[in-house]
C-alpha cells in the first residue's frame, strides 16, 4: 500500500512531466520567436501556479528544492531515456565512478540473468587489449567474485590509472573457458 508521501511524490512528478510536456508541445507549435517567448512565459507561469498550489495545499510541507529538482529531471527524461538531471552531489559521484571505470578496465557492462555481461569494451583500453569482447561474462576482479555491475564499479573505484588488476571472465565462445589476465594502463603482458 502506498504511503501518502509516496502518492504525493508521484502526483507531483506527473504534474511536473505534464507541465514540461505541455511546454514542449506549445513551443513546437509556435511560429515566431516573439510568440515562442510569450508561450514559454505563459507555461512558466502555469508551472509556478502548480508549484504554489502544491506548496500551499499539499498535506505535508514539501521540500522546495526536491520539487524543482524533480520537475527538471522530469523535463529532461521526457526528452529521451538517456537524459537526466544530476544535482551537484550526484554529479560528483558520477565523475568519481567514471574516472574509476575508464581509468580501470574500459568496459561497458550490464546485468543479465544474474551475471555481469560485457556490453562492449571501449576501444584502446586494457579490456579491449586483453581480448574481452561483447557478450563475455565477468566473473572475478582481483580474485573477488563479481556479483553485480555496481560491485564491479565499487572494486574499480579502489584502483587508479596504471594499477594492475587481475580479471577473470568467461568468453562468449560457449566453451565455458575462464581466462585471467593482468590489466593495467598499458598492453597486458
Amino acid at each position: 500500500m502506498m504511503r501518502k508521501s509516496d502518492y504525493a511524490l508521484w502526483v507531483l512528478l506527473v504534474l511536473a512531466v505534464l507541465a514540461a510536456g505541455s511546454t514542449m508541445v506549445s513551443l513546437a507549435r509556435s511560429q515566431s520567436a516573439p510568440a515562442a517567448n510569450s508561450e514559454i512565459y505563459r507555461q512558466l507561469d502555469l508551472f509556478g501556479e502548480v508549484l504554489e498550489r502544491v506548496r500551499s495545499d499539499y498535506v505535508e510541507k514539501p521540500d522546495d528544492s526536491k520539487l524543482i529538482e524533480a520537475a527538471i529531471n522530469g523535463m529532461l527524461t521526457a526528452l529521451d531515456p538517456h537524459s537526466a538531471y544530476l544535482n551537484p552531489k550526484h554529479f560528483r559521484d558520477m565523475q568519481v565512478q567514471t574516472r574509476g571505470e575508464f581509468g580501470g578496465l574500459g568496459i561497458e557492462v550490464t546485468m543479465e540473468n544474474g551475471v555481469v555481461k560485457v556490453v562492449s569494451p571501449i576501444e584502446d583500453t586494457p579490456a579491449a587489449r586483453a581480448g574481452i569482447m561483447s557478450g563475455d561474462l565477468i566473473t572475478a576482479l582481483d580474485g573477488r567474485r563479481v556479483r553485480s555491475a555496481a560491485g564491479l564499479r565499487a572494486i574499480m573505484l579502489r584502483h587508479h590509472p596504471n594499477d594492475v588488476v587481475k580479471i577473470s571472465w568467461t568468453d562468449n565462445a560457449g566453451h565455458g573457458h575462464i581466462s585471467s589476465v593482468e590489466l593495467g594502463s598499458g598492453p597486458p603482458t
